[in-house]
């Protein structure tokens, strides 16, 4: 591979680095780019390193293009979430605030979040994802079974009490 070191002290500051590192991967790029200033190829340098030559290819580019500095493992961000953090609040109190008239339902379910979810937020998601999302707001899946809006305490009691097929201690 042709490159030149590009700053001087960088021989003297990979092999350092080199010799340091504890995380193979790291090490392995320092190496690579080692080699390939000096003057081997991208086949004879990725059995060297025992990784694949796309793989060195790429370090020696990031080294060409920006320095020794530039070999460092970026921060990963992954994949944005569907529901943007600024709206979980809002989601939150929505959830908080209990199932609406228009939500037909007594307590909320996981098939009525992901209803919510795209009735209110205009955002698509799967039964899996949704429980996902409320794992990761801090709730739970499991709710106390809900009482009908018009049952009677009194009128349950006293059928506990009258109730002949039922055993009294």
């Amino acid at each position: 591979m042709h490159v030149s070191e590009r700053d001087p002290g960088d021989i003297a500051e990979l092999t350092r680095r080199a010799s340091v590192e504890t995380k193979a991967l790291q090490r392995d790029r320092y190496r690579a780019v080692l080699l390939a200033l000096d003057g081997k190829e991208a086949v004879e340098i990725a059995t060297a390193v025992g990784r694949s030559r796309r793989s060195v290819q790429d370090w020696v580019y990031w080294y060409r293009d920006g320095g020794v500095d530039n070999l460092l493992p970026g921060k990963s961000t992954g994949r944005p979430t569907k529901l943007p953090r600024g709206r979980e609040a809002e989601f939150m109190a929505r959830l908080d605030a209990g199932p609406r008239p228009e939500d037909g339902v007594c307590t909320l379910r996981g098939k009525d979040v992901v209803a919510i979810l795209e009735r209110e937020f205009g955002i698509k998601y799967s039964l899996d994802g949704a429980y996902d999302l409320l794992e990761r707001l801090g709730y739970s899946c499991l709710t106390p079974r809900p009482r009908h809006e018009n049952s009677d305490p009194q009128e349950m009691e006293r059928f506990r009490q009258e109730a002949p097929f039922l055993s009294r201690p």
